[in-house]
Order: C-alpha cells, then structure tokens, then sequence
C-alpha cells in the first residue's frame, strides 16, 4: 500500500488549528504523485513539495513570511518550461454527512471546463449537482479530498444559489471530516460564498507542473511536464 505523502498530515493539523511554528522556516517534501509540485504557505511557515533538493531550496534564500511564492522563486521551482498554477487561498470545512442532498451526475459533466479541471489534477473525480450548478469532489493535493462548484447561471449570483449548493455539497463528505477547497483571491463572490458557509483560511497554495531534467527515481523516469489549466 502507498504511503500518504506527508504534506496530507500538514492539511490534516491545519484543519484541526494546529500549524507549523511561525518562524519563517520552509520545510522541503518529496513531489506529489503525476508529476506535480507545489508551495504551500502558512502563517510564517513554507512547505514545498519538489522535486528539486532540499540544498537548492534554501540555496534561494527563500523564506516562509511571503517568499515561496514569489514569482522568481516559483519559475525556479517550475523550470523554463514549466506550468505555474494561479495563487489559491487554502480554505477548508466539515461535512455535513447524512442522505446526500445533491445527486451523482454519471454523464452530464464530462466536458464540462470545470469536471475537466478537476480531472487534469485529481483522482477519483465524481460530479454532482442540480439546476443551480456542479459540485466536483476528488482527492487532490497530496490526497486531501477536494471540492469545486460551478453555477450554471453566475449572473444569478447574489441570489443564494452558489451559498446553497455549497451548503448541499457538504453533505456529500462524512459528517465531521475535513474537506478542502482552494478559491483565487480575485474571486471575491466564490470566496465570500465559501466563508459564509463555514470555510476557514488556513493559507495559500500554488500548484505547478515542472519542466526539468529528471534523475532516475526508484528504478524508473519521473514524470514529464504536462499543463495546467486554472479557471477563477
């Protein structure tokens, strides 16, 4: 069986209030599985997940108040080629359990921009939804289970529709357990509706998929590059 990777139990402490030491220090990982990386920041602390040495890391100077996810630092992280995701603030919340109040949609999200978002960096993608919109829920980053919503009609925002299909949503995930969900910071209306339904900010993340000259890893290649496609 594969281990979590350890970046699961740094998603899993901040969900429950407990966080790396705010000293300014970055903690180096091994990369995510498919050939991702990413840099996570929490208050006063980095985590990066790379493939690159813990020596060229901090060869950079970088520190965890702000600078792991300077532009610079990124496109080191990502290479010359490399595909560098848009800034996400980290939120997370519980599920709600019980009878799930939003069905599984089997086929009508495939090809729909958000469910192959979803697909491009998740696994075990599964759609659901109404007449107000879809609800994507997967493992994502480093395993964490992730959510994603979509409205149909976003000129209907203000109405309630994105705050209650998020509300329902949460009761697709066992009452009690974390879910995650990560919103740019532009997108004020999603990112209101998030907080309104209980989401909390534990940090800020970047995904990237890099372009690098790969090592032999445990008897085989590493993954190559790939692309990213971000939707706010």
């Amino acid at each position: 069986m594969t281990e979590p990777h350890p970046l699961l139990a740094a998603f899993a402490d901040a969900a429950d209030g407990r966080f790396p030491p705010c000293d300014g220090g970055v903690t180096v990982l091994p990369p995510l599985p498919g050939g991702l990386e990413c840099s996570v920041a929490f208050t006063g602390h980095a985590v990066i997940a790379t493939g690159l040495a813990a020596a060229d890391v901090h060869a950079r100077a970088v520190d965890g108040f702000g600078g792991s996810l300077a532009p610079d630092f990124l496109r080191h992280l990502a290479g010359p080629g490399g595909l560098i995701g848009v800034t996400d603030v980290t939120l997370t919340a519980r599920g709600t359990g019980g009878t799930p109040r939003l069905a599984e949609l089997a086929d009508e999200g495939d090809g729909h921009p958000r469910v192959l978002y979803a697909r491009a960096l998740r696994a075990d993608v599964t759609v659901h939804g109404d007449e107000r919109g879809l609800v994507t829920l997967a493992h994502g980053l480093a395993g964490r289970r992730e959510l994603g919503i979509e409205l149909h009609a976003p000129h209907h925002a203000g109405r309630g529709h994105g705050r209650g299909l998020l509300a329902d949503a949460l009761s697709l995930v066992p009452e009690g357990e974390p879910v995650f969900a990560a919103v740019a910071p532009g997108n004020a209306r999603s990112l209101r509706a998030f907080l309104a339904c209980g989401f909390i900010p534990i940090g800020s993340e970047v995904v990237l998929r890099p372009e690098r000259p790969w090592t032999v890893v445990d008897g085989g290649p590493a993954p190559g590059p790939g692309r990213i496609r971000t939707l706010t």
